[in-house]
């Protein structure tokens, strides 16, 4: 099962059958609760009607004093109360009146005068001088009839001398009690709501954060330029940023381990030049032999030169994960420029640099580092005219890109084109093709950087032979916003 579905299905599991028992508690106890509260009523009620009743009883009057008078006059007065939002329009009380043996002398419905109850709980416990109180139905058939019975006693000084029972219907308290469950249930049912909706947003939360560090670990596994996601100071973030940092230490260490490796064997070459040619200046020779070794020893060394500071350049576009601070770039103003100040070197080879700018109108500006898409510009093409035969034009174009938000740049010269063999190894440290005339090998990181300038702008690179000879560099960059 999906993580996601776990961790909600246990938070709603949890939580749900919380909500469930405790709901469950308070359904079961509305009704005893207010029944509790009706006896408690009711044992006031008997006791105060007792005291009432107790002059008419001990005076042999209690069918017609002034007791049963009042009883009469209580139940012809009609009622109106709204309680609680629940119409009252009777007393429901029901009084009955016993002697000490247990024979009702008085009631106020009339049914039972005359009756022996003195076996009832209410009559039989009072009479001993103990709290008399039973719940009986009223149909044996019928468990919602029971009627609640509560008694005090009727006395002459200490002397119990007859019993007062004030009866009441449990189902007159039922609305009240069917209210507060439902009320209970319907708050029940959006506190179970609420608590999956909580746990819903919780649970897609946590998966959204650990869906982002998956595909952050994934895209640094497959060696992509990725940038941590998470921030913040949340457990998610928390653990996004020890990945991160541990990434970077493993990085760190094998980009060293790799560069100093890489470094020592491009180094080799120009180092044991550098060092035959030094030897050889310690002997006596002529002049024009002395000069040529000491040229030779010069183009060496700026080639060390070139290679280290082309190196140190590369290594630390690699090492950014992202751009700290971006500015909008006139791409077409800027390639005007780098063309302007590469005339002479193209004039000295004898080749001719064509610019075609973009239809007027069009806006072709980008957002990034205009140091970076320089030297990414001009590595591209001076790597032409390094491949351009004499007399040949190199053609530079900005046009739109693939994509509706994209352009793209495009140089073209009408050199030897590229190898079939050396087509997918272009964009690979330290490779580079011999020049056409016979000239020295590149260091072989021109287009490397060229590469990770365009990921770090979120565009791409890309070399292929051209159509008619010769080879298309292109650069593909989102437009700005």
């Amino acid at each position: 099962m999906h993580i996601g579905l776990r961790i909600f299905f246990g938070f709603f599991l949890i939580v749900g059958l919380a909500a469930f028992l405790t709901l469950r508690v308070f359904v079961q106890e509305v009704k005893p609760g207010v029944r509790q509260a009706m006896e408690d009523t009711l044992v006031d009620t008997a006791n105060v009607l007792a005291v009432l009743a107790t002059d008419d009883f001990k005076s042999g009057h209690l069918a017609d004093g002034n007791f049963a008078n009042h009883m009469a006059r209580l139940h012809e007065q009609p009622v109106e109360a709204s309680v609680w939002g629940m119409h009252k329009g009777a007393v429901g009380y029901r009084i009955y009146i016993t002697d000490d043996r247990g024979i009702v002398r008085f009631d106020s419905s009339g049914a039972a005068v005359g009756q022996d109850y003195s076996r009832w709980n209410d009559v039989y416990l009072t009479l001993q001088g103990k709290y008399g109180a039973r719940s009986t139905p009223s149909d044996p058939n019928d468990d919602s009839s029971t009627v609640m019975y509560v008694a005090a006693p009727i006395r002459d000084g200490e002397r119990i001398i007859g019993v007062l029972t004030v009866a009441k219907p449990n189902q007159t308290v039922a609305p009240f009690i069917a209210r507060s469950q439902r009320t209970i249930l319907m708050y029940g049912l959006l506190l179970i709501g609420g608590a999956a909706v909580i746990g819903l947003v919780c649970t897609l939360w946590l998966v959204y954060g650990l869906r982002k560090l998956q595909r952050y670990a994934r895209a640094v596994a497959a060696g992509e330029r990725a940038e941590m996601p998470l921030r913040g100071a949340s457990e998610l973030a928390e653990l996004g940023r020890a990945v991160e940092t541990m990434r970077v230490r493993l990085e760190d260490k094998q980009y060293v381990e790799h560069y100093i490796h890489t470094l020592t064997h491009e180094m080799k070459s120009p180092l044991a030049a550098i060092g035959g040619a030094a030897e050889l200046l310690q002997e006596d020779m002529p002049t024009a032999d002395r000069q040529r070794f000491l040229g030779n020893i010069r183009s060496q060394a700026q080639r060390l030169d070139l290679l280290i500071r082309k190196l140190l350049a590369l290594a630390e576009v690699e090492q950014r994960q992202r751009l700290e601070k971006r500015e909008p770039v006139q791409l077409a103003q800027e390639i005007e420029h780098i063309l302007a100040s590469l005339e002479p070197r193209a004039r000295q080879r004898g080749v001719s640099l064509h610019w075609r700018p973009p239809a007027e109108g069009q806006s072709f500006d980008v957002s990034g580092d205009v140091f970076l898409l320089r030297q990414a510009i001009v590595n591209l093409i001076e790597n032409a005219l390094d491949f351009a035969p004499s007399a040949t034009d190199v053609d530079v174009m900005l046009e739109p890109g693939p994509h509706q938000d994209q352009i793209t740049l495009r140089i073209e010269d009408r050199g030897p084109g590229i190898p079939e063999y050396a087509l997918s190894r272009l964009f690979e440290r330290f490779y580079s093709l011999p020049r056409p005339d016979g000239g020295e090998r590149s260091t072989g990181l021109g287009l490397c950087l060229v590469r990770e300038v365009a990921l770090l702008h979120h565009g791409s690179a890309t070399v292929t032979n051209r159509e008619g000879g010769g080879a298309s560099a292109v650069m593909v960059l989102p437009i700005s916003a």
